[in-house]
């Protein structure tokens, strides 16, 4: 036996020998055509019987209960579980039984695929099954899935619940936790919303750049490749802004991308170094109507999932009805801390940190201490919808500097459930005043600061031509369907999310 291999595994693979022995491919190549689901079936058998007579389905073998010439089994497709009624005499009419004696009772195993056809009926204990009369084995699983056991109701009390195989065999946890199966289904419907609701709205889907010699849109740490043939530095999109509102000056009045951005930072229940943001813009706006569409796009896609504004997370109700409450981030530290730190300086701020507790260090600007205060102090108390509004001009280098206060821009973001959902300006298209806030931005790097900014000339001079007033947000999709699906972590939202890579190579003998 190969060392690494368990005892299991070599035993499917001898059975996987065997079934070619008796002319059996274990991995054929042609088509299985099916013509029902398991959920299908379930749904609809008991009031269209005559619909049901020949059924041809295909999936996965979950359970087996042998009852000698005839046997009990699950089997899970897409849709769900169905159980299928096999006996010997049906799917070995001749004198051969090979097909029920040798194959289906001591070559076939659980996790194994297969392609059933037969008719649906109704046990003695009213559940609803495939009686098969033909059997055909489409894949052969080499790997034993790990045992999970239900009550009669079909509840599952042994999960595999430890993250480290479920996150890393996202594969098997699809498999055997069909409640993480309906996490990724409830993704795809709030993504479909609020594309449906960004088209009826006259937006345009578009790509944008990944690779990009300047990483621009967002104060974040970037990853940094190589291009060999150009033999220049290339970094992955932190954002997709800058380009998006290169769109808006090209002429076009509202653009949308859901976005894949990489960020190099740290990796946390509410961080992944690769994730999803929607970002639009739609010209002659700004972020008081940005947030009324926020609010309603937000109300839309809760009664499309749910048929209510109403989601519990956790044991808080979330009411996604608008409108929700505004509040100034000045205000919102102050009813806080019970500081007023309006008018204070770096050095008043910093010892304003320091007298409540945050780390701070030499390369942080105003900006970024005014946000260390407010992540630290305020964000965890917003659960219900909130817009914080009216930055500091010193925390948002893209933004339009606010129309009645000075020293503040014109940008929300939204706080849901003690987490930033999204934030959005009144974008800045003053090209004179944004080549300020670069240089700014180059003066904090200077600093030591690795998440300030880099100027983007070539989106400076785009502004040059004229770009029409605009409001731009970015939702993160990742955080949203957290709330919306009712989980703690972003890992559980993410198919594969980031992980350290396994000690042992897959296949390979463990070095002495």
């Amino acid at each position: 036996m190969s060392a690494h291999l368990s005892e299991q595994e070599e035993l499917r693979r001898q059975k996987l020998n065997e079934l070619r022995n008796l002319g059996i491919d274990p991995y054929p190549a042609d088509e299985f055509k099916t013509n029902a689901s398991a959920a299908d079936i379930k749904a609809n058998y008991e009031r269209d019987k005559l619909n049901y007579k020949d059924i041809s389905i295909a999936g996965r073998i979950m359970s087996i209960r042998d009852m000698g010439k005839a046997c009990f089994a699950v089997i899970q497709d897409a849709t769900g579980r169905i159980q299928i009624y096999v006996r010997k005499d049906d799917i070995c009419q001749g004198e051969d039984k090979t097909l029920y004696d040798t194959v289906w009772k001591k070559l076939i195993d659980i996790g194994d695929i297969v392609g059933l056809q037969g008719f649906v009926f109704t046990t003695k204990t009213g559940e609803i099954s495939l009686h098969v009369t033909t059997l055909k084995l489409l894949s052969k699983s080499l790997r034993p899935l790990p045992i999970v056991k239900t009550d009669e109701s079909g509840k599952s009390f042994d999960e595999v619940s430890d993250p480290e195989f479920r996150f890393r065999q996202r594969y098997v946890d699809l498999i055997i936790n069909p409640h993480v199966r309906e996490t990724f289904l409830k993704r795809t419907q709030i993504i479909n919303s609020i594309r449906t609701t960004l088209n009826n709205a006259g937006l345009l889907e578009v790509e944008t750049p990944i690779l990009q010699s300047i990483p621009g849109g967002a104060a974040a740490r970037p990853f940094i490749t190589h291009h060999n043939a150009l033999n220049i530095p290339l970094y992955l999109r932190i954002a997709n802004e800058l380009y998006l509102k290169r769109l808006i000056v090209g002429g076009f009045e509202g653009v949308y991308e859901f976005a894949k951005d990489f960020r190099n930072e740290g990796m946390d229940r509410t961080h992944n170094p690769e994730f999803t943001v929607l970002e639009f813009y739609v010209a002659y706006k700004d972020y008081n109507w940005m947030m009324s569409f926020t609010e309603r796009l937000l109300e839309k896609v809760a009664n499309d999932l749910y048929g209510t504004t109403e989601v519990k997370i956790g044991d808080t109700i979330i009411d996604f009805k608008a409108p929700y409450k505004r509040i100034s981030m000045y205000d919102a530290i102050k009813e806080h801390t019970g500081i007023d730190i309006s008018s204070m300086n770096e050095e008043e701020l910093r010892g304003v940190c320091r007298q409540l507790g945050i780390h701070v260090d030499n390369s942080m600007g105003k900006g970024k201490l005014i946000d260390e205060i407010f992540g630290g102090k305020c964000e965890g108390h917003y659960v219900q919808p909130t817009f914080i509004i009216d930055y500091p001009v010193e925390m948002s280098p893209l933004t339009k500097k606010h129309r009645r206060v000075e020293g503040l821009v014109e940008r929300f973001e939204l706080m849901v459930n003690g987490k930033e959902i999204a934030n959005a300006y009144s974008e800045l298209n003053d090209p004179i005043d944004q080549r300020e806030r670069f240089e700014d931005q180059l003066r904090l790097q200077e600093r030591g600061d690795d998440e300030a900014m880099f100027i983007d000339h070539d989106f400076l001079r785009a502004l040059e031509y004229g770009m029409p007033p605009t409001s731009g947000i970015g939702i993160g999709i990742d955080r949203l369907t957290m709330l919306l699906t009712n989980n703690a972590s972003i890992q559980e939202v993410l198919f594969f999310p980031q992980m350290r890579p396994e000690i042992k190579q897959m296949g390979q003998e463990e070095q002495p």
